[in-house]
């Protein structure tokens, strides 16, 4: 058997390490320690996670083993890939009052959690005023990095980021796995 090595050249980004903040796998565990901690002082209870595709789905696993809650996955990609997929069913369920944590590695500008609460109102019953109770109620946002200027707010974050005052790009342990900074 012959294994043939292809050369993989990482992402252009992956080469600006002057303004880049590198997580550890120890990190992660901790910080998602931290967010589990939160949620549990917060009481919420919630009936299953759902990790964002593809940096949330890491945490909303360890969230999921942490909380003993069943996790599914939401894929919402703004960025890398421009691919979404609406979940009518979770909307569904918010709507009549499960309780769902959704879960992402970082709330950079708020456009994921945007898409979401609109693409989730457009799917089921989007012309009731239930709508506006439901986030922060029975649906919760956490994310390990929270950007504070960002249009949307999260309930449960472990780090907090202001680009204003320092402009950094977050490297996580699963998007750079093949390089030693």
């Amino acid at each position: 058997m012959c294994i043939k090595h292809i050369a993989i050249s990482p992402p252009p980004y992956i080469y600006n390490f002057m303004n880049t903040k590198f997580y550890n796998w120890t990190q992660i565990e901790g910080a998602c320690l931290d967010l589990a901690k939160q949620i549990n002082s917060s009481n919420f209870k919630p009936d299953y996670i759902a990790g964002i595709s593809r940096g949330g789905v890491i945490p909303a696993v360890l969230l999921s083993q942490y909380l003993g809650t069943p996790m599914y996955s939401l894929n919402i990609s703004l960025r890398d890939h421009k691919n979404t997929e609406s979940n009518a069913w979770m909307s569904e369920d918010a709507f009549y009052g499960k309780n769902i944590l959704i879960v992402d590695d970082i709330n950079d500008s708020g456009a994921t959690i945007k898409w979401i609460k609109e693409d989730w109102k457009t799917s089921s019953f989007p012309n009731n005023e239930k709508w506006s109770t439901i986030w922060g109620d029975t649906v919760r946002f956490a994310t390990l990095v929270n950007h504070v200027n960002s249009s949307e707010t999260v309930d449960y974050s472990t780090w907090e980021l202001d680009k204003s005052i320092v402009d950094l790009w977050i490297e996580f342990p699963w998007e750079s796995f093949w390089i030693k900074p």
